[in-house]
């Protein structure tokens, strides 16, 4: 069965999230070390651009606080965040907090953060941001990488975290 298509000339925000939101996304924390201290946040819109030379890019509204503060260092960590990591992503996403309170995490030698537990571990450096819109597209060169087996990742959809189903 095929769904009518409704053509809007400008669509609103709030259309534009509720019909990107059909599109089911993991969640990453990005981090590194700024100033002895960690700093990070979360990110949904991350996904892999290359395999050779291998580059992957996240998505980053111009209304964020954290990133201007990410964008100067020499190293950034992605973690991407397993099922049960939840609350580390609304710790990662909350204002005017210390975010890693409760966090376990880890410094890499070149300064990025990674936390315990996460589904995959990424060491990244900026290669280019691409002013788009009202977001910037970050493209990040990989410099080292792992994962953890068995572990379910957490999903982004329809404005609410979810599990994968087990699948066949």
């Amino acid at each position: 069965m095929s769904l009518p298509v409704q053509h809007h000339a400008a669509p609103d925000t709030d259309h534009l999230r509720r019909v990107f939101g059909a599109y089911p996304t993991g969640v990453t924390a990005l981090a590194a070390i700024v100033d002895g201290k960690p700093v990070g946040m979360a990110a949904s819109s991350f996904t892999s651009v290359s395999l050779a030379p291998p580059i992957v890019s996240v998505c980053i509204a111009h209304s964020s606080s954290t990133w201007p503060v990410l964008r100067r260092t020499r190293r950034l960590g992605v973690s991407v965040l397993a099922a049960d990591q939840v609350d580390a992503c609304r710790a990662l996403s909350a204002r005017d907090t210390d975010r890693f309170a409760d966090l376990r995490w880890r410094e890499t030698f070149g300064g990025a953060v990674l936390l315990d537990d996460a589904g995959a571990w990424i060491e990244t450096s900026i290669r280019q941001v691409v002013r788009a819109g009202d977001h910037d597209v970050v493209l990040l060169d990989v410099h080292d990488l792992d994962r953890a087996d068995e572990v379910a990742p957490l999903v982004f959809h329809g404005s609410a975290f979810r599990r994968l189903a087990e699948g066949e």
